[in-house]
Protein backbone atom coordinates (compact mmCIF):
# COMPACT_ATOMS: atom_id res chain seq x y z
CA UNK A 1 0.00 0.00 0.00
CA UNK A 2 3.08 2.43 0.64
CA UNK A 3 4.08 1.83 -2.60
CA UNK A 4 0.21 2.89 -4.03
CA UNK A 5 0.30 5.72 -2.39
CA UNK A 6 4.15 7.07 -2.87
CA UNK A 7 3.26 6.34 -7.27
CA UNK A 8 -0.25 8.38 -6.66
CA UNK A 9 2.11 11.26 -4.79
CA UNK A 10 4.37 11.11 -8.10
CA UNK A 11 1.55 11.17 -10.71
CA UNK A 12 -0.24 13.96 -8.77
CA UNK A 13 3.04 15.99 -8.65
CA UNK A 14 4.41 14.76 -12.39
CA UNK A 15 0.73 14.99 -13.95
CA UNK A 16 1.66 12.68 -15.76
CA UNK A 17 5.40 14.06 -17.24
CA UNK A 18 7.39 11.96 -16.63
CA UNK A 19 8.98 12.28 -20.30
CA UNK A 20 9.55 15.33 -21.90
CA UNK A 21 7.08 16.32 -24.76
CA UNK A 22 8.85 18.07 -28.11
CA UNK A 23 8.28 19.05 -31.20
CA UNK A 24 11.40 18.39 -33.39
CA UNK A 25 11.80 18.41 -37.31
CA UNK A 26 10.28 15.23 -38.61
CA UNK A 27 13.75 14.43 -40.22
CA UNK A 28 15.43 14.38 -37.05
CA UNK A 29 13.29 11.35 -35.88
CA UNK A 30 15.12 8.15 -35.97
CA UNK A 31 14.43 5.72 -38.93
CA UNK A 32 12.74 2.58 -38.29
CA UNK A 33 14.31 -0.34 -39.84
CA UNK A 34 13.03 -3.68 -41.58
CA UNK A 35 11.80 -6.03 -39.10
CA UNK A 36 13.60 -9.65 -39.45
CA UNK A 37 11.35 -12.77 -38.70
CA UNK A 38 12.62 -15.72 -37.52
CA UNK A 39 12.09 -18.49 -35.68
CA UNK A 40 13.54 -19.33 -32.03
CA UNK A 41 14.74 -22.69 -31.10
CA UNK A 42 11.51 -23.57 -29.38
CA UNK A 43 9.65 -23.16 -32.13
CA UNK A 44 8.29 -20.11 -31.12
CA UNK A 45 7.92 -17.23 -34.01
CA UNK A 46 10.41 -13.99 -33.40
CA UNK A 47 10.49 -10.58 -34.88
CA UNK A 48 13.22 -8.05 -34.57
CA UNK A 49 13.51 -4.71 -35.82
CA UNK A 50 16.20 -2.18 -35.22
CA UNK A 51 16.07 1.58 -36.83
CA UNK A 52 18.14 2.18 -39.60
CA UNK A 53 19.47 5.25 -38.22
CA UNK A 54 19.51 7.19 -34.60
CA UNK A 55 18.99 3.51 -32.70
CA UNK A 56 19.90 4.28 -29.48
CA UNK A 57 21.82 0.96 -28.40
CA UNK A 58 18.88 0.09 -26.09
CA UNK A 59 16.27 -2.71 -26.78
CA UNK A 60 12.66 -3.50 -25.85
CA UNK A 61 10.96 -6.50 -25.55
CA UNK A 62 7.33 -6.96 -25.84
CA UNK A 63 5.23 -9.50 -24.18
CA UNK A 64 1.63 -9.69 -25.60
CA UNK A 65 -1.73 -10.64 -23.68
CA UNK A 66 -3.48 -14.25 -23.64
CA UNK A 67 -4.76 -15.82 -27.34
CA UNK A 68 -7.43 -19.08 -27.49
CA UNK A 69 -5.51 -21.71 -27.30
CA UNK A 70 -6.83 -22.53 -31.22
CA UNK A 71 -5.65 -19.44 -32.82
CA UNK A 72 -2.32 -19.88 -35.07
CA UNK A 73 0.48 -18.52 -33.83
CA UNK A 74 1.26 -15.34 -34.93
CA UNK A 75 2.66 -11.83 -33.54
CA UNK A 76 0.37 -10.22 -31.25
CA UNK A 77 -1.21 -7.01 -29.52
CA UNK A 78 1.01 -5.02 -31.95
CA UNK A 79 -1.08 -2.21 -32.45
CA UNK A 80 -2.02 -0.18 -29.41
CA UNK A 81 -4.70 3.00 -29.38
CA UNK A 82 -4.07 3.22 -33.12
CA UNK A 83 -0.35 3.20 -32.96
CA UNK A 84 1.80 0.08 -34.30
CA UNK A 85 4.63 -0.70 -31.58
CA UNK A 86 7.37 -1.75 -33.77
CA UNK A 87 6.97 1.83 -35.27
CA UNK A 88 6.87 3.77 -32.06
CA UNK A 89 9.17 1.95 -30.03
CA UNK A 90 11.54 2.59 -33.07
CA UNK A 91 10.64 6.18 -33.62
CA UNK A 92 12.00 6.93 -29.86
CA UNK A 93 15.05 5.53 -31.04
CA UNK A 94 14.65 1.93 -29.28
CA UNK A 95 15.09 -1.41 -31.22
CA UNK A 96 12.14 -3.91 -30.72
CA UNK A 97 12.02 -7.32 -30.21
CA UNK A 98 8.79 -9.60 -29.77
CA UNK A 99 7.66 -13.40 -29.65
CA UNK A 100 4.41 -15.32 -30.49
CA UNK A 101 5.86 -17.49 -27.74
CA UNK A 102 5.90 -21.33 -28.93
CA UNK A 103 2.21 -21.98 -28.12
CA UNK A 104 -1.15 -20.18 -27.38
CA UNK A 105 -3.68 -20.36 -24.30
CA UNK A 106 -1.64 -20.55 -20.95
CA UNK A 107 1.66 -19.50 -22.27
CA UNK A 108 3.30 -18.11 -19.10
CA UNK A 109 5.91 -20.19 -18.38
CA UNK A 110 6.77 -21.11 -21.80
CA UNK A 111 6.58 -17.23 -23.13
CA UNK A 112 8.96 -16.43 -20.62
CA UNK A 113 11.67 -19.48 -21.52
CA UNK A 114 10.57 -18.02 -25.43
CA UNK A 115 11.73 -14.40 -24.60
CA UNK A 116 15.23 -15.72 -22.99
CA UNK A 117 15.58 -17.23 -26.82
CA UNK A 118 14.58 -14.03 -27.76
CA UNK A 119 17.11 -11.71 -26.13
CA UNK A 120 20.33 -14.17 -27.31
CA UNK A 121 18.81 -13.84 -30.96
CA UNK A 122 18.74 -10.31 -30.64
CA UNK A 123 22.38 -10.73 -29.98
CA UNK A 124 23.08 -12.57 -33.00
CA UNK A 125 20.80 -10.12 -35.53
CA UNK A 126 22.56 -7.03 -33.81
CA UNK A 127 25.89 -8.28 -33.99
CA UNK A 128 26.46 -6.92 -30.39
CA UNK A 129 24.33 -6.87 -27.02
CA UNK A 130 21.93 -4.19 -26.43
CA UNK A 131 23.42 -0.99 -23.68
CA UNK A 132 20.08 -1.69 -21.68
CA UNK A 133 17.18 -3.85 -22.51
CA UNK A 134 13.92 -3.62 -21.01
CA UNK A 135 11.16 -5.83 -20.43
CA UNK A 136 7.70 -4.79 -21.15
CA UNK A 137 4.24 -6.81 -21.78
CA UNK A 138 0.54 -6.05 -20.97
CA UNK A 139 -2.24 -9.00 -19.19
CA UNK A 140 -0.37 -12.29 -19.60
CA UNK A 141 2.63 -10.72 -20.95
CA UNK A 142 1.98 -8.28 -17.59
CA UNK A 143 3.10 -11.25 -15.62
CA UNK A 144 5.71 -12.61 -17.98
CA UNK A 145 7.20 -9.69 -17.60
CA UNK A 146 7.03 -9.78 -14.00
CA UNK A 147 8.56 -12.92 -13.71
CA UNK A 148 11.30 -12.25 -15.81
CA UNK A 149 12.38 -8.89 -14.06
CA UNK A 150 12.28 -11.07 -10.75
CA UNK A 151 14.11 -14.16 -11.99
CA UNK A 152 16.50 -13.35 -14.88
CA UNK A 153 17.79 -9.59 -13.91
CA UNK A 154 20.83 -10.44 -15.77
CA UNK A 155 18.93 -10.54 -18.62
CA UNK A 156 17.46 -7.21 -18.08
CA UNK A 157 17.82 -3.34 -17.44
CA UNK A 158 13.94 -3.40 -15.57
CA UNK A 159 11.17 -3.85 -16.97
CA UNK A 160 6.84 -2.13 -17.27
CA UNK A 161 4.03 -4.55 -16.63
CA UNK A 162 1.38 -3.61 -17.97
CA UNK A 163 -2.43 -4.94 -15.95
CA UNK A 164 -1.24 -8.20 -15.42
CA UNK A 165 -2.68 -10.84 -12.90
CA UNK A 166 1.01 -10.24 -10.87
CA UNK A 167 -0.42 -10.26 -7.60
CA UNK A 168 -1.77 -14.19 -7.09
CA UNK A 169 -1.82 -16.04 -10.10
CA UNK A 170 -4.14 -18.72 -8.28
CA UNK A 171 -6.70 -16.25 -7.06
CA UNK A 172 -6.57 -14.86 -10.76
CA UNK A 173 -8.30 -18.68 -11.86
CA UNK A 174 -10.38 -18.50 -8.55
CA UNK A 175 -12.00 -14.68 -9.49
CA UNK A 176 -12.65 -16.45 -13.02
CA UNK A 177 -14.06 -19.65 -11.96
CA UNK A 178 -16.26 -17.71 -9.07
CA UNK A 179 -17.73 -15.81 -12.05
CA UNK A 180 -18.78 -18.67 -14.23
CA UNK A 181 -20.11 -20.44 -11.37
CA UNK A 182 -22.18 -17.58 -10.10
CA UNK A 183 -23.11 -16.98 -13.37
CA UNK A 184 -24.92 -20.60 -13.79
CA UNK A 185 -26.33 -20.09 -10.37
CA UNK A 186 -28.21 -16.77 -11.70
CA UNK A 187 -28.68 -17.48 -14.85
CA UNK A 188 -29.28 -21.55 -15.33
CA UNK A 189 -28.97 -23.37 -18.10
CA UNK A 190 -27.55 -20.25 -20.94
CA UNK A 191 -24.00 -22.29 -20.89
CA UNK A 192 -24.38 -26.26 -20.42
CA UNK A 193 -22.41 -28.40 -18.95
CA UNK A 194 -19.69 -27.68 -16.23
CA UNK A 195 -17.71 -24.89 -15.59
CA UNK A 196 -14.07 -26.75 -15.03
CA UNK A 197 -15.26 -28.85 -18.23
CA UNK A 198 -15.99 -27.14 -21.57
CA UNK A 199 -17.89 -29.39 -24.55
CA UNK A 200 -16.12 -28.66 -27.60
CA UNK A 201 -19.72 -27.00 -29.62
CA UNK A 202 -19.71 -24.03 -26.47
CA UNK A 203 -16.14 -23.09 -28.00
CA UNK A 204 -17.21 -23.66 -31.76
CA UNK A 205 -20.95 -21.47 -31.09
CA UNK A 206 -19.57 -19.25 -28.74
CA UNK A 207 -20.10 -16.33 -30.81
CA UNK A 208 -23.10 -17.19 -33.14
CA UNK A 209 -25.05 -18.77 -30.20
CA UNK A 210 -23.64 -18.09 -26.66
CA UNK A 211 -22.74 -14.47 -26.92
CA UNK A 212 -26.35 -13.37 -28.00
CA UNK A 213 -27.82 -15.16 -25.88
CA UNK A 214 -26.07 -13.96 -22.31
CA UNK A 215 -25.95 -10.68 -23.57
CA UNK A 216 -29.91 -10.74 -24.10
CA UNK A 217 -30.12 -12.37 -20.72
CA UNK A 218 -27.95 -9.76 -19.08
CA UNK A 219 -29.95 -6.75 -20.66
CA UNK A 220 -33.00 -8.46 -19.47
CA UNK A 221 -32.56 -9.54 -16.18
CA UNK A 222 -30.96 -6.16 -14.14
CA UNK A 223 -31.46 -7.42 -11.18
CA UNK A 224 -30.10 -10.57 -11.22
CA UNK A 225 -27.08 -9.28 -13.69
CA UNK A 226 -26.85 -6.68 -10.17
CA UNK A 227 -26.69 -9.85 -7.31
CA UNK A 228 -23.92 -11.91 -10.29
CA UNK A 229 -21.79 -8.33 -10.10
CA UNK A 230 -21.97 -8.29 -6.15
CA UNK A 231 -21.39 -11.66 -5.18
CA UNK A 232 -18.39 -11.88 -7.76
CA UNK A 233 -16.96 -9.00 -6.87
CA UNK A 234 -16.11 -8.18 -10.13
CA UNK A 235 -15.42 -4.42 -10.49
CA UNK A 236 -18.19 -3.90 -13.24
CA UNK A 237 -20.27 -0.42 -13.42
CA UNK A 238 -23.25 -0.91 -10.64
CA UNK A 239 -24.75 1.87 -11.65
CA UNK A 240 -25.21 2.05 -15.33
CA UNK A 241 -25.74 -2.19 -16.21
CA UNK A 242 -25.44 -1.42 -19.48
CA UNK A 243 -21.35 -0.91 -19.37
CA UNK A 244 -20.95 -3.80 -17.37
CA UNK A 245 -22.35 -6.55 -20.33
CA UNK A 246 -19.62 -6.39 -22.34
CA UNK A 247 -16.99 -6.82 -19.90
CA UNK A 248 -18.97 -9.89 -18.33
CA UNK A 249 -18.94 -11.42 -21.37
CA UNK A 250 -15.47 -11.18 -21.77
CA UNK A 251 -14.88 -12.41 -18.56
CA UNK A 252 -16.82 -15.47 -19.56
CA UNK A 253 -14.94 -15.94 -22.48
CA UNK A 254 -11.98 -16.43 -20.55
CA UNK A 255 -13.86 -19.78 -18.81
CA UNK A 256 -14.58 -20.99 -21.77
CA UNK A 257 -11.18 -20.93 -23.92
CA UNK A 258 -8.84 -21.37 -21.00
CA UNK A 259 -10.55 -23.74 -19.07
CA UNK A 260 -9.52 -26.79 -20.80
CA UNK A 261 -6.31 -25.67 -22.24
CA UNK A 262 -5.38 -24.81 -18.82
CA UNK A 263 -6.14 -28.32 -16.96
CA UNK A 264 -4.13 -30.04 -20.01
CA UNK A 265 -1.13 -27.77 -18.99
CA UNK A 266 -1.10 -27.56 -15.20
CA UNK A 267 -1.93 -31.60 -14.89
CA UNK A 268 -5.81 -31.23 -13.72
CA UNK A 269 -8.32 -28.67 -13.05
CA UNK A 270 -7.08 -25.47 -10.68
CA UNK A 271 -10.42 -24.20 -9.52
CA UNK A 272 -11.87 -25.12 -6.40
CA UNK A 273 -14.84 -23.50 -4.17
CA UNK A 274 -15.53 -25.89 -1.55
CA UNK A 275 -15.07 -23.57 1.24
CA UNK A 276 -16.01 -19.99 -0.57
CA UNK A 277 -18.76 -18.08 1.16
CA UNK A 278 -20.57 -16.10 -1.42
CA UNK A 279 -22.26 -12.87 -0.42
CA UNK A 280 -24.54 -9.86 -1.60
CA UNK A 281 -27.27 -11.70 -3.27
CA UNK A 282 -31.19 -11.37 -2.14
CA UNK A 283 -30.24 -14.81 0.03
CA UNK A 284 -27.26 -16.00 0.40
CA UNK A 285 -27.73 -18.76 2.29
CA UNK A 286 -29.63 -20.18 -0.70
CA UNK A 287 -27.25 -19.15 -3.06
CA UNK A 288 -24.52 -21.05 -0.66
CA UNK A 289 -26.36 -24.36 -0.95
CA UNK A 290 -27.28 -24.24 -3.93
CA UNK A 291 -24.22 -22.74 -6.09
CA UNK A 292 -21.51 -26.18 -7.67
CA UNK A 293 -19.03 -26.77 -6.01
CA UNK A 294 -15.25 -28.02 -7.35
CA UNK A 295 -12.54 -29.18 -5.87
CA UNK A 296 -8.98 -28.26 -7.54
CA UNK A 297 -6.47 -31.44 -8.57
CA UNK A 298 -3.28 -31.27 -5.69
CA UNK A 299 -1.47 -31.73 -8.81
CA UNK A 300 -2.92 -28.73 -10.40
CA UNK A 301 -2.54 -26.55 -7.59
CA UNK A 302 1.22 -27.75 -7.29
CA UNK A 303 2.21 -26.62 -10.84
CA UNK A 304 0.28 -23.14 -9.81
CA UNK A 305 3.57 -22.57 -7.53
CA UNK A 306 5.43 -22.24 -10.77
CA UNK A 307 3.30 -19.15 -11.99
CA UNK A 308 3.28 -16.99 -8.68
CA UNK A 309 5.43 -14.06 -8.55
CA UNK A 310 7.85 -13.15 -5.00
CA UNK A 311 8.27 -9.75 -5.08
CA UNK A 312 11.74 -10.32 -4.75
CA UNK A 313 13.78 -8.48 -7.25
CA UNK A 314 17.02 -6.37 -7.74
CA UNK A 315 16.43 -4.30 -10.55
CA UNK A 316 13.39 -1.55 -11.49
CA UNK A 317 9.73 -2.41 -12.51
CA UNK A 318 7.23 -0.15 -13.22
CA UNK A 319 3.21 -1.36 -13.17
CA UNK A 320 0.48 0.18 -14.89
CA UNK A 321 -3.21 -1.21 -13.84
CA UNK A 322 -6.96 0.48 -14.42
CA UNK A 323 -8.24 0.38 -10.94
CA UNK A 324 -11.43 -0.75 -12.88
CA UNK A 325 -10.06 -4.08 -14.69
CA UNK A 326 -13.24 -6.51 -14.78
CA UNK A 327 -10.67 -9.09 -16.09
CA UNK A 328 -7.80 -8.93 -14.16
CA UNK A 329 -8.33 -7.11 -11.13
CA UNK A 330 -6.57 -4.14 -9.35
CA UNK A 331 -6.00 -6.00 -6.41
CA UNK A 332 -3.20 -7.45 -7.89
CA UNK A 333 -1.04 -4.87 -7.60
CA UNK A 334 -1.92 -4.41 -3.23
CA UNK A 335 -1.00 -7.91 -3.26
CA UNK A 336 2.44 -7.51 -5.33
CA UNK A 337 3.14 -4.70 -3.36
CA UNK A 338 3.22 -6.41 0.23
CA UNK A 339 5.29 -9.25 -1.30
CA UNK A 340 7.39 -6.30 -2.48
CA UNK A 341 7.19 -4.64 1.09
CA UNK A 342 8.68 -8.27 2.61
CA UNK A 343 10.63 -9.49 0.38
CA UNK A 344 11.65 -7.04 -2.44
CA UNK A 345 15.18 -5.37 -2.56
CA UNK A 346 14.48 -3.21 -5.90
CA UNK A 347 12.45 -0.44 -6.98
CA UNK A 348 8.80 -0.88 -7.70
CA UNK A 349 6.83 2.27 -8.78
CA UNK A 350 2.84 0.90 -9.03
CA UNK A 351 0.60 3.51 -11.20
CA UNK A 352 -2.84 3.21 -10.76
CA UNK A 353 -5.31 4.45 -13.45
CA UNK A 354 -8.86 5.64 -12.53
CA UNK A 355 -11.15 4.24 -14.96
CA UNK A 356 -12.92 0.88 -16.25
CA UNK A 357 -11.84 -1.68 -18.45
CA UNK A 358 -8.71 -4.26 -19.15
CA UNK A 359 -5.87 -2.48 -20.01
CA UNK A 360 -7.57 0.30 -20.94
CA UNK A 361 -4.83 2.62 -21.09
CA UNK A 362 -3.91 5.47 -23.71
CA UNK A 363 -0.69 5.63 -25.47
CA UNK A 364 0.24 8.53 -23.77
CA UNK A 365 -0.01 6.91 -20.59
CA UNK A 366 1.53 4.25 -21.14
CA UNK A 367 4.71 6.43 -22.76
CA UNK A 368 4.69 8.00 -19.22
CA UNK A 369 5.33 4.68 -17.31
CA UNK A 370 8.08 4.05 -19.75
CA UNK A 371 9.48 7.41 -19.03
CA UNK A 372 9.54 6.36 -15.44
CA UNK A 373 11.32 3.41 -15.94
CA UNK A 374 13.89 5.26 -18.07
CA UNK A 375 14.54 7.64 -15.61
CA UNK A 376 14.95 4.84 -12.74
CA UNK A 377 17.48 2.92 -14.69
CA UNK A 378 19.59 5.41 -16.66
CA UNK A 379 18.65 8.77 -14.58
CA UNK A 380 17.21 10.54 -17.95
CA UNK A 381 14.12 11.72 -19.25
CA UNK A 382 12.61 9.81 -22.22
CA UNK A 383 12.47 12.31 -24.93
CA UNK A 384 8.56 12.03 -26.90
CA UNK A 385 8.14 14.28 -30.39
CA UNK A 386 4.40 14.77 -30.58
CA UNK A 387 5.12 12.83 -34.21
CA UNK A 388 5.57 10.05 -32.82
CA UNK A 389 1.99 9.56 -31.48
CA UNK A 390 0.44 9.80 -34.78
CA UNK A 391 2.23 6.32 -36.18
CA UNK A 392 -0.48 4.13 -37.60
CA UNK A 393 -0.17 0.88 -38.78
Amino acid sequence: MRTILRTIMIVMLIGWTSFIVTTPPVHSLPTPGECQDGVLPSGALSRICIPTTGWNSDLVIWAHGYIAYNEPLNFQHLTFDGIYLPDLVQRLGFAFATTSYRTNGLAILEGADDIRELVAAFTDVAGDSPRHTYMTGASEGGLITTLLVEQSPELFSGGLACCGPIGDFEKQISYMGDFRVLFDYFFPGIIPSSPISIPQEVIDDWEAVYVPAITDELADTPGAFLQLIRTSKAPMDRVNLDEAIEPAVDLLWYNIFGTNDAASKLDGNPYGNRGHWYWGSENDLKLNLSVQRFIADPAALDELANYQTTGNMTIPLVTIHTVGDEIVPFWHELIYSEKVNTKGKGSVTQIPVFRHGHCNFTAGEVLAAFGLLILQVTGEELDVSQSTLTLHR
